[in-house]
């Protein structure tokens, strides 16, 4: 495959350095995956305002799925930057590892969460029926569950994206779950 490049702000249009610049400013720099969306007049917009959309999901539920799908997807850049981001939102190394292997030991509620994220991944959206009822039994509602498959496609762009262009990744980088919990 040809270098796929991360594009600079002189480099993109107008509507997309207005975003890079706010970007800049609510998170101190433009992440590369971010920038690579503005190879597109408009997708870094529409992924940003799919990704930034209400949802009654919490942000760290939302980290829960993050991790669970790009551990399924096998996206380095999203289990790097989600890996931060679940730090910053109070879940410790271990958790981490657990909910990047789709389960949590820690919290019978994110556990079914996990899996569910897991499970939906795994199997494009062929859901295992147990799964689902355990989701449903751990106190989630129909709409945590539509809103949850709305954030697997989210997470799952951003993956594929990534996984396409192999962009380099710019957060402390995550390292494959098998050499971490081995």
């Amino acid at each position: 495959m040809s270098t796929f490049n991360v594009p600079k702000r002189e480099e993109v249009t107008r509507n997309n350095q207005d975003i890079f610049d706010n970007l800049e400013k609510a998170v101190g720099f433009v992440p590369n995956l971010f920038a690579t969306y503005a190879h597109s007049e408009n997708a870094l917009a529409n992924y940003l305002n799919l990704s930034n959309a209400k949802t009654s999901l919490k942000t760290k539920e939302k980290e829960v799925v993050n991790l669970a799908v790009s551990e399924v997807n096998n996206c380095v850049y999203c289990l790097s930057a989600h890996t931060a981001i679940s730090k910053m939102n109070g879940f410790t190394d271990e958790q981490i590892l657990e909910l990047r292997a789709g389960h949590a030991s820690f919290d019978a509620k994110l556990d079914a969460l996990a899996k569910l994220a897991k499970n939906i991944t795994e199997n494009r959206g062929a859901t295992d029926t147990a799964v689902l009822e355990n989701f449903f039994e751990a106190g989630w509602t129909k709409e945590n569950l539509i809103d949850t498959i709305v954030l697997v496609g989210d997470k799952t762009i951003s993956n594929y994206i990534n996984n396409t262009t192999e962009v380099p990744v710019d957060f402390p980088v995550a390292q494959p779950l098998e050499t971490v919990i081995a």
